[in-house]
């Protein structure tokens, strides 16, 4: 791996531990104005400082974050499909190596969608991204998207779905946490980060997850709705924190979260 690319992961994924916590607020690329994200600025702002990443797309980038900030910063750039429309997989690359290089991001993140009609296509952006990413150093992150399928979160599919996105290139992974999940981590030869994915039913249930996926072998997650639609965001982070870099249990970091509510 390229000295750039080792570099930029390590503003990501933290030598001091080998994990992160990344901070996912790029939901509005295909759900609009999403709960508690509808003021992007006033909602991330409050969490930057405990945040070891920040997801998200160059019109948020631009708009919502001071350019002082020193969060890492990994810019999504695919896109092209809503929430209302036919299919979500019906993805292309939205945002050039330029613009990434000239934002000064850490790294690029696009979804790929395996087993849909649209496989094909996002398959290759993977590789073109990938392309394009190497002459600058810039990491690339793969998102194992499944759209609106989200019965499609098991062992096998995800599997596959990683294991492809390494083969073409992928320096880092993002997936669903799913039983058996360790299989997943084994079989795929970069770092996994999992995807918080929509509103626990409790915090304590985010974090048993978080728990969970750190044990069996992921590097971190990648958290959003289960941070900043909780009543009380900054307590979550700090909690998921404790999990993800002090191997806090799932019961101690919600003990972490009670205290700072």
């Amino acid at each position: 791996m390229d000295w750039g690319i080792k570099n930029r992961l390590s503003n990501i994924i933290k030598p001091e531990t080998g994990r992160t916590v990344m901070l996912a607020v790029d939901h509005g690329y295909f759900l609009g104005p999403t709960t508690k994200l509808e003021n992007a600025r006033k909602t991330i702002e409050p969490l930057l400082p405990y945040a070891d990443a920040l997801m998200l797309t160059r019109g948020i980038l631009r708009t919502s974050v001071d350019p002082e900030a020193s969060i890492p910063i990994v810019l999504r750039v695919s896109g092209g499909a809503s929430i209302t429309g036919k299919d979500l997989a019906n993805e292309g690359i939205t945002t050039s190596i330029e613009e990434a290089v000239r934002l000064n991001v850490s790294a690029v993140a696009l979804s790929i969608f395996v087993g849909t009609d649209y496989e094909h296509q996002t398959l290759l952006n993977l590789a073109c991204l990938v392309n394009e990413a190497q002459p600058y150093g810039i990491p690339v992150l793969a998102v194992t998207a499944v759209g609106k399928e989200l019965g499609k979160r098991d062992v096998r599919f995800l599997s596959l779905s990683c294991r492809i996105a390494a083969e073409l290139g992928a320096s880092f992974v993002k997936t669903y946490y799913c039983d058996e999940f360790e299989k997943v981590v084994e079989s795929c030869p970069v770092p996994v980060v999992i995807a918080g994915g929509p509103k626990s039913g409790t915090e304590l249930d985010a974090l048993k997850m978080a728990y969970d996926a750190i044990r069996k072998g992921a590097v971190g997650v990648d958290m959003g709705r289960n941070i900043w639609q909780s009543p009380c965001p900054i307590p979550m982070i700090k909690a998921v924190k404790a999990v993800v870099h002090e191997k806090a249990s799932p019961e101690e970091a919600h003990e972490v979260f009670k205290k700072n509510k």
